[in-house]
Formats: C-alpha cells, structure tokens, sequence
C-alpha cells in the first residue's frame, strides 16, 4: 500500500494487483499497537482500510487478481493474472509471506486472537500470562527469550529431544527460571471457544497426553516466502525469499521488492512502509530514465 501511495504521489500510473485483499496479514490482526500515530492501537483492518482510502485519493488502481506469471520483453514486463495480461515499465514485488502453521484445530481460528507467529508484534498483550512456545530453532528461542520480558510462564514444545538453536543461544535459555520444556512432542489441540484456553501436548514417542491452561500460543517454526512464481525470473536465496539491496532492487533491473517477501531479519509493518516507499522511489527514477532514453 505504500509503495502504491509514493508511486501515485509520483504521477506514475499505478495498479496494484491483489490475490485475496490490500493489507495480508495485517488486515487479520485483531490489534496493532506499535504503528506512530495510533497511541491507543489500531485494528489492523482499519489500519489497511486507511492506508487504501489514502492510496486511492492519489489514484492507485487496485485489482483483485492473482499474478501467475512475470516476464519482460525489450523495455516491457508482461504481468499475467488470472487469465489478463498487464504491461508496465517497473514491478514492484509486495507479496508477502505465510507463517507455517502447526495443523491443528483452531490455529486459523484464533490468528490474532490468542495465536501468534509474532512475539514483536503481540507480546505486550500478554502480560503476567502463561503461554505456549513451538520450535527450536533460532528464531524460536529468540523470540522465546524476548517474550520472557512480559510473560510470567513459558512451556517451549519441541518435536526433538534437543534444540537446533546455536550453541549461545541455548545456554541463555536452557535454564531460564521462566520457561519448562515438553521434549519430543507436539501441540495436538488447541483447546477454547472464543480464545485459546489451553492446550493438549503429545509426547510422539510415549504417545502421553498432557493437557496445560495457557491464555496463548507462539508459532516459530519458519514462514514461506509467496514467490513460487518468480523462480527462475529474480535471484532468490535458499530459502525463497528475494534477495535485494539496499535500494529494494532484485537482480533483475526494473523490479523491486519490499516487505516480508524479501530476505531481512525483521518483519514488521513500519519497515515494510519504508521498503515500500524506497521502492517506489526508485521504481520511479527507472521509469523516468526508460522514457527519457525513448524520448532521445
């Protein structure tokens, strides 16, 4: 949404094409409290319903469509969606990325109600409560431990019997006073009706249930990046995220990327507004120099 703000701003005829709705994963969240301007939060639709409004006002067009294809002939990138072809100058890349989820019951239920793949995000709405933590991993127990600050209980479920998180990271958490560790098991249930209430662990080598009252889950075990359709078009790195520079330029001239799709450490709603407007910033000056070498 941004980048379609600074690009409409810049007088340059904009769509913006759009799989499901504007906002991804922000228009599902029940509350956003660290986006300026909003001291007492802000519902992330609303949040998105603004930020299209404004967009709009300075002309961006936005289509409903999932893009299937992207290819360049001589100056021009062909954007193919849902069986229509677009032509443009410069593509800004915006599409996001999907937490991994567990697969159990009421995970998609509760997003953003009690289910998180965010501590960043969500951790203040969880003061003084007991939680549940998945993963073993880096991200897992960095987030784990930054959770720690607000949580009073932590019980961290893991299908191993060990931590794949480096070495370091694992003495700060492996006797923390806070968190108590289900070893080779895995969240089977989760258990509530308008919010989670609790949880079923299985151990998957006993087969033992254990059930635990919690007000919360915390999912870390990876996301996946929306970019199924671009391989082989831009660079992309192992894990299929884009790689960029500092400018949002892929490795293709003429295409840009911003916001969770593309490789970085944090993924936020703040940066992804700054990738966005860098973005389109740039997109803006290729465009220009595309025209003024026509024009000679």
């Amino acid at each position: 949404m941004t980048a379609g703000i600074y690009a409409s701003r810049g007088n340059l005829k904009t769509l913006l094409l759009e799989k499901v709705a504007p906002g991804g994963l922000v228009a599902i969240t029940d509350k956003v409290e660290n986006y300026p301007g909003f001291p007492e939060g802000v519902n992330g639709y609303e949040l998105v319903s603004r930020m299209e409004a404004q967009a709009k006002r300075f002309g961006l067009e936005i289509i409903s469509a999932e893009v299937k294809v992207i290819s360049q002939e001589g100056g021009w990138f062909l954007i193919r969606a849902d069986g229509k072809e677009y032509q443009s100058q410069a593509v800004i890349i915006a599409t996001g990325s999907i937490a991994r989820r567990i697969g159990v019951n009421n995970e998609d239920k509760f997003q953003g109600r009690g289910v998180s793949y965010c501590a960043t995000c969500d951790a203040p709405f969880f003061k003084n409560k007991e939680i549940v933590v998945v993963g073993g991993g880096d991200t897992a127990v960095e987030e784990a431990l930054f959770l720690t600050n607000f949580v009073r209980k932590i019980y961290l479920v893991h299908r191993r019997d060990k931590l794949r998180a480096t070495p370091i990271l694992q003495s700060r958490i492996l006797n923390h006073p806070k968190i108590q560790f289900y070893w080779d098991s895995v969240v089977a249930e989760i258990i509530g009706s308008e919010r989670p209430k609790g949880v079923k662990i299985k151990n998957i080598r006993s087969g033992e249930i254990t059930e635990l009252a919690i007000d919360g889950i915390f999912i870390f075990i990876g996301f996946i990046p929306n970019t199924g359709f671009l391989k082989g078009f831009i660079e992309l790195d192992q894990d299929g995220y884009i790689v960029i520079d500092s400018e949002m330029r892929t490795s293709r001239q003429g295409v840009y990327a911003c916001g969770d799709v593309v490789k970085k450490n944090m993924r936020q709603i703040i940066n992804a507004c700054g990738e966005g407007a860098t973005a389109a910033f740039n997109a803006q000056h290729y465009v220009e120099e595309m025209r003024d070498k026509t024009y000679k």
